[in-house]
């Protein structure tokens, strides 16, 4: 196999990224490799609101395999084996997500593009494949879910004391708001008086997190 193309997201590092997709409906663009550049490729997609990925952990190459892992979900605290959970420590590096579909758009250096939404993966990630989602065989709204019943709600408020988000485009500043109120900590992580620093789009996001509160500390263009 090799990538058909490449996504371009805000998400600069795995810390601060979306644990899955469509938690955070910031925009994303697919880009294709030369090779698959032909708009005749995408000829129908629009037909269709949502869309598979199918893509490649290409930061973990390095992690060995283990048979049980310990979801956030779980607290980072109990173990299940890692085919009942979505880690990204696989024995196969292979992640799939589910993403709305906003439109194609051909630009004149890269041809045609996708702009998506609800993207969870880091910008630069490969692509292998992108599949049609179908509802009426995709869709099983009554389907038991383990030890993930239901999305995750916000766990932070997100406090801006220096409005600094107003200086942001809209719609990347509600990205970031609800990036950073799904709490981009490790689990164990419960410090009040750390600035954790995080990369989105082109800028370092200094926060602290005071009980449920998450505090904006600072942004800085990079």
């Amino acid at each position: 196999m090799r990538p058909i193309a490449h996504i371009e997201t805000p998400y600069r590092d795995k810390f601060g990224t979306p644990r899955q997709s469509g938690l955070v409906d910031g925009q994303a663009r697919i880009v294709f490799s030369p090779d698959y550049r032909q708009p005749e490729a995408l000829r129908g997609i629009e037909g269709f609101d949502y869309l598979w990925l199918l893509w490649l952990f290409d930061r973990n190459a390095h992690v060995p395999y283990s048979p049980t892992v310990r979801p956030p979900r779980l607290g980072g605290n109990s173990r299940v084996g890692v085919f009942a959970t979505r880690s990204p420590y696989r024995p196969n590096p292979i992640g799939l997500s589910s993403v709305r579909l906003l439109r194609v758009e051909t630009l004149p250096d890269l041809g045609p593009t996708l702009l998506v939404a609800g993207a969870d993966l880091v910008s630069g990630t490969p692509i292998l494949d992108i599949k049609p989602y179908l509802p009426y065989t995709d869709a099983h709204p009554d389907a038991r879910s383990g030890f993930a019943p239901a999305a995750p709600e916000a766990l932070l408020l997100v406090d801006d004391p220096d409005h600094r988000l107003d200086a942001l485009d809209p719609s990347l500043a509600l990205a970031l708001r609800q990036a950073l109120a799904q709490d981009p900590r490790p689990h164990y992580h419960d410090d009040p008086s750390r600035t954790y620093h995080m990369l989105f789009a082109h800028l370092e996001v200094h926060f602290r997190v005071e009980g449920n509160h998450l505090v904006i500390a600072g942004l800085d263009v990079k």
